[in-house]
This record gives C-alpha cells, structure tokens and sequence, in this order.
C-alpha cells in the first residue's frame, strides 16, 4: 500500500469583502486520495490510552502505530473517538461509578503517526480531568496535525480536490462536567442547516446508546431519523462499546455502533469492531465495513475483510452528493482558517469561473441558505452563472451574533446579502424582526415564506431567560420583511421548527 498523502491545514487569508460585517467554526484541506479520484473516509470507534493500553504501549510506544497504519494508509480522513483528556491520574475527577482516563502526552503524536486526521473529544470522558485538560488535550491534537472534533465548533468542514465535507460531532450522553444534547435542539439544527447548505455532504459523527447494548435502543433510532430530517447523509456511533449493525433509515447510512477499536475491555464482544468505509467516486458515496478483532493477551485489533451482514444493509444507501451553494451564479465555498495551533473556524469564498474571486472574513455566522424574491415583486437585473443562466431575485441569507442598542443583547440578527463577483454585499440587516430571535429559516419547498422561532418576551419587555416561545411567517418586501398572517402558513412553519 502506498504511503497517504499529507493532509495539509490550510491557511487562508482573508481578504477584504467590500462593507461586510462578515463570517464562522473549522476546515482541513488536502490535495486529494491516492485512488486516483476516489475520496475514501474511514470512521472507527472508541479509542482508549489508558490502563490496559497504556500498560502495553509503555513497553512499545511504535507498536500502536504498526498496527494501524498499515489499514489507514489509502484513506483521505481517517475519524475515532478518544475517551479520556492529557494529564495526570491526580487529576482526575473522583467518582465511585464512573472510571477516569488521563493520557500520558506522548501518546497523543501517536494517533498522527497512525494516520488519524481527526479526532472526536464529544463524549462522555473528555471532561475526566476537568476543562482545562479537556483545552489541553484539544491543544495537543491540534499542534500534532489533528482536527479536534467538538460540538461547539461543529460543523468543522474538510475539503478534498472540489468537494467539501462537514462533520459535526456530537455527544448525547452526558459527561462529568457537560450536558448531552437532547433532540430536538434549535442549536444543532442549525448546525445541519449550514452544514448541508456548505457541503457536498454531511457526516454525524454521534456518542449516543448505552453501554454494553448491542442492538440500538428507542431514543438512538429517533435521534438518528431526527437528524437525517434536518441534513445528516451519514450517521456514525460510538459509545457502547459493542457492535450494533448498521442499517438504512430513509435511505442512508446509520451505523449505530462500531465497538472499539482501541481498548482493554474483556468481553469477547467489546474486542470486535467495524471500520465504517465511505467512498466518494464521481459524486457517488458508497458504503461498507470492514472487521476488527483484538487478540488475547493485546489491547490492539487486527483488520479483517469486509463485513457481509453489514454489505448488504448498505448497498443499498448509495446517494449522489448535493451540489454546492449556487446563489446570483457565484458559488459559496466553506474555506479553513487557522488562529495559533488549531483552526479556528472558517471563511466564505465565492466561485465563479472556476476560480476564487473572493474571500470573506469572520463572522458570527450560525446559520446560512439561498433565499428568493418573491415573483410579485420587480426584477433587479438579473445575475447569471458561468453557463449563462439567470438568477434573478437570489439573495445569500444569515443569522449571525451581532450586538444590537435595540435589546443591548448579543443576539441572533437576521442578514441579506447579494452575492457579487466582487464580493458580497449587504442589503439589510435587521434585530431580529419583530421579537427577540430563536431561529429562522425559509419553509422547505418555498424560499419566499421565511419561518421564525421568537422568544415569548419582546423588545419593549426584553426577558431573555424566557423559556415560552411564539411561530411567526415572514415574507422579503425589498427591503426587511413583512409578516405573514395566513393561519395556514403560521402552521407550516410551527410544524418545521418546532
């Protein structure tokens, strides 16, 4: 097998967008898969550096690395979630019921050395020595050349020669010192909302289930429809520590757990494993998965073949990967950005031509998508793409964390901008409508019909701790936007954000 090809961070400059306030969360880019076109990720499960594994790698510190690169070495990413955070067993949180797993810091250049290129610290064992270790661990994964996957920073988006993946990572179980997520949850819809509407394809990279189960349980399976709703194309778990065999929700790929792929655990079923295999070949995903099994007497796997039981369930989720942002014919690109050590979110780049004509810089972005003019309303001359096709009335719409003197609050604002080959260009920027805003995003089959999520207080009363909520429909008058008061569309809207 020929070695992989370096995974380069890039560093982007930012460039100067004519009056924008602009852009946000992370990238990894490289140059392409050594297949020849092919794009290959690869996502196993948990990974442990402690106790037992620490034990054996303290006599062989390379063994780690022999035994897995060798598998790695042709995949583009290569994905696994690390329980534990980097520091000293003094450290850790004491807790009658719950272990702690501090890692020794030379293990970390380790997972690089393996071939990993990212790593998930969303699970309920990052928090083992406190939040300064979990900073530390993230630190540490980063200065090694390792994407650190967190919920906070999520959607992180990783680009391969033209096309763009986003994963998101996230923890429904809680940990020491960290709440799970519950879905439904506002925050992580918006999450798969700029993901989906900036990548080719959307990855969940998920902590859920319960420990020792091996078959998925009520809440895993709800979660996992939950989330294919609101964007995800592929669903990957960890967690329990066991195998639970894929399957096919609404036609994608759902693998509800892959057991361990680094551990020390004794049952004979916590030493199997899957190797999730993803391979993108002409805007085509494909799925499979492959083996894992961890001798006695080691607390490292051997590889084996591909899975046949799991084969079958998945042949059948292959899916064309969705085209990229296309909006006044300029196409929108997420592109990476670095602060010290490790990324620190991202930028937007417009296309057009096939090449680069502009770069955002930061902003508070949390949520993006392609907006319409209603066709009622008159024409501006109309934008047209690379082809020549028309895009009349298309507008880029936000919401972004703006300080506003209306509530004296750091709030959700609404933003429209028309997308320029020189730029985007603002066009309106309101508070946030007519209430303190929760979210909002255009009704699903209709970009003129804009549906907001508002707080129960209001602007003249502001109350931000308030937990009521009240549905509004909005539509673009030109400049701002107007309410809806069909009862009809009101209920659309409370149908899909709530």
């Amino acid at each position: 097998m020929s070695p992989a090809k370096p995974i380069l961070i890039l560093l982007a400059v930012a460039l100067l967008c004519p009056g924008l306030p602009c852009f946000i969360p992370g990238t990894l880019s490289a140059s392409g898969g050594p297949n020849h076109g092919e794009v290959r990720l690869l996502f196993a499960g948990d990974i442990l550096l402690s106790r037992g594994v620490e034990l054996q790698l303290s006599h062989n510190l390379q063994a780690f690395v022999r035994a897995l690169r060798p598998a790695f070495s042709t995949a583009d990413l290569v994905v696994s979630n690390l329980e534990g955070a980097v520091g000293s067993p003094d450290d850790c949180h004491s807790s009658e019921t719950k272990p702690c797993f501090p890692i020794r810091t030379e293990f970390i250049p380790l997972l690089k050395e393996a071939g990993f290129r990212a790593i998930s610290l969303a699970n309920n064992h990052s928090g083992d020595l406190g939040a300064a270790a979990r900073q530390t661990t993230r630190r540490m994964l980063a200065a090694s050349g390792i994407l650190p996957l967190t919920y906070d920073d999520s959607p992180q988006f990783i680009r391969f020669k033209d096309l763009t993946f986003a994963l998101i990572a996230l923890p429904l179980t809680p940990g020491r010192d960290e709440p799970a997520v519950d879905i439904p949850d506002t925050v992580l819809r918006q999450k798969l909302r700029m993901a989906r509407n900036l990548a080719d394809m959307v990855v969940v990279y998920v902590h859920w289930g319960s420990e020792f189960l091996d078959w998925s349980d009520k809440r895993q399976r709800h979660a996992a429809r939950w989330l294919i709703q609101n964007g995800a194309d592929l669903i990957v778990g960890h967690h329990p520590h066991m195998i639970q065999k894929p399957e096919s929700i609404d036609g994608k790929a759902v693998f509800f757990s892959l057991g361990n792929l680094v551990f020390d655990q004794k049952y004979p079923s916590t030493r199997e494993g899957l190797l999730a295999d993803c391979r993108i070949q002409e805007g085509i995903a494909t799925f499979s998965a492959f083996s894992t099994r961890t001798p006695p007497g080691s607390t490292l796997p051997i590889f084996g073949d591909l899975d046949a039981d799991s084969g079958k369930v998945l042949s059948g989720c292959a899916f064309r990967l969705r085209p990229p942002l296309e909006v006044g014919g300029i196409t929108i690109r997420p592109v990476s950005s670095t602060q010290g050590e490790r990324p620190s979110g991202f930028l937007l780049e417009g296309n057009q031509g096939g090449g680069a004509v502009w770069k955002t810089r930061h902003a508070r972005i949390v949520s993006i998508e392609k907006m319409q003019r209603p066709a009622s309303q008159s024409p501006s001359p109309p934008a047209r793409s690379d082809s020549g096709a028309e895009h009349p009335g298309e507008y880029l719409f936000t919401l972004e964390r703006h300080f506003s003197p209306l509530d004296r609050e750091q709030g959700l604002r609404p933003c429209v901008y028309e997308t320029r080959p020189d730029g985007l260009a603002p066009v309106w920027r309101g508070s946030a409508l007519a209430w303190p805003l929760v979210d909002a995003a255009f009704l699903p089959g209709n970009r003129e019909v804009l549906c907001a999520l508002h707080r129960g207080d209001s602007f003249l009363a502001p109350h931000p701790q308030s937990k009521d909520t009240r549905v509004a429909a909005y539509r673009w008058k030109g400049f701002g936007f107007s309410g809806i008061h069909d009862e009809e569309v009101i209920m659309s809207c409370r149908e899909f954000l709530q």
